[in-house]
């Protein structure tokens, strides 16, 4: 699905946007429409995970500010992130920067999702019904907003039919909570079977699917990529960098860091794939750009990607991430990424199911 993409200017200046020429930070952001909706968000997602856990709340808002600095005003959530059950450690801190005002909730697009557990009674998890509900009403009131604009289904759910599902959905959206639908973590058919289910009710149905997806995790392009362009819904990618191991890990360890990719399974997917991330880190340094743009620049240039999430624990962190937004690959570089990073499949250069059949 090709991307309707506009460059703006965005400044921010005493809490109020301005379209005149500016006077300090600038950012040129280009945007596009979420899969086939008319809703326009940023080629970047500012992604909150890290705000709680990792990031202060001043510094997380301090984040957010510089967000709308730069021009994103796509910011991504969940119920359940702070991981502290029940209490949505980081929508209360969104919530709590929106109540800042400033035009702060006028100008983000804020996508949540829920299906993760937020307490230990039955339904308090999933796609009922009932905690569809429980769970917008809930978000809504951490938020401290009176509605959600894209509210994702972070993991399928294979107990709860469809149009149980949509019903609910589309409760939501009559009483004006939530406007747009998405799904995340969703093979091909479930995509498809979504799709059909709420247009056998004339609902919008979804527009968005958030998937992991990078050039060490390519499985998507197999059936997901290709469902989502179908049926018109923009791709946002989460962990765009492998946690870590495409943002220059090796450099970093040298230079005595990278200590978030230096453990666990990042530390064992590092030793396999060492030669290959070692021979992409040279790669980057021969053009002269960071890895970690890179790696976010070449989702960018995939068809039908809308947005990768980008999850700065700092302000510098989100600065230095910009630059991807504007990285133009040649089909050399290209080439040669799809060389060390090959598509799923024996015929991974071909679409699904001739990548891996006849």
């Amino acid at each position: 699905m090709a991307l309707n993409t506009v460059k703006s200017v965005a400044t921010w200046s005493n809490s109020t946007w301005h379209n005149a020429a500016p006077r300090g930070r600038v950012s040129v952001m280009e945007y596009t429409n979420l899969g086939r909706s008319g809703l326009s968000v940023s080629r970047l997602c500012l992604g909150t995970m890290n705000f709680g856990p990792e990031t202060s709340e001043a510094d997380s808002h301090a984040i957010m500010d510089r967000a709308h600095e730069h021009g994103l005003n796509f910011f991504d959530t969940a119920n359940v992130y702070g991981w502290k059950k029940g209490e949505g450690v980081t929508e209360n801190i969104i919530g709590n920067w929106f109540a800042k005002g400033g035009t702060r909730r006028e100008r983000t697009v804020v996508a949540t999702k829920l299906y993760g557990s937020m307490g230990d009674w039955p339904n308090e998890t999933k796609l009922s019904a009932l905690n569809i509900r429980r769970a917008a009403d809930a978000s809504l009131k951490r938020l401290q907003t009176d509605y959600i604009d894209l509210y994702q289904m972070h993991h399928v759910d294979r107990a709860t039919p469809w149009d149980e599902i949509w019903e609910a959905f589309s409760v939501l959206r009559q009483q004006g909570k939530v406007i747009y639908f998405g799904s995340s973590n969703f093979a091909g058919w479930h995509i498809a079977q979504a799709a059909e289910a709420a247009r056998t009710r004339g609902f919008l149905g979804l527009v968005s699917e958030q998937s992991i997806y990078n050039l060490m995790t390519r499985w998507v392009e197999l059936e997901v990529l290709p469902a989502a362009r179908h049926y018109g819904l923009g791709v946002i990618p989460w962990s765009p960098l492998h946690g870590g191991l495409l943002g220059g890990v090796l450099r970093k360890q040298r230079e005595g860091g990278a200590s978030r990719s230096a453990s666990g399974r990042s530390a064992d997917a590092l030793e396999k794939y060492r030669d290959t991330i070692d021979a992409y880190e040279k790669l980057c340094a021969e053009i002269g750009e960071d890895p970690a743009n890179v790696g976010l620049a070449w989702l960018l240039h995939q068809d039908g990607v809308t947005a990768p999430i980008i999850g700065p624990r700092t302000v510098e962190q989100l600065d230095n991430s910009l630059r991807a937004a504007e990285l133009k690959l040649d089909a050399e570089v290209l080439g040669k990424l799809d060389e060390l990073f090959p598509a799923p499949g024996p015929n991974g250069s071909k679409p699904a199911p001739e990548a891996y059949a006849w």
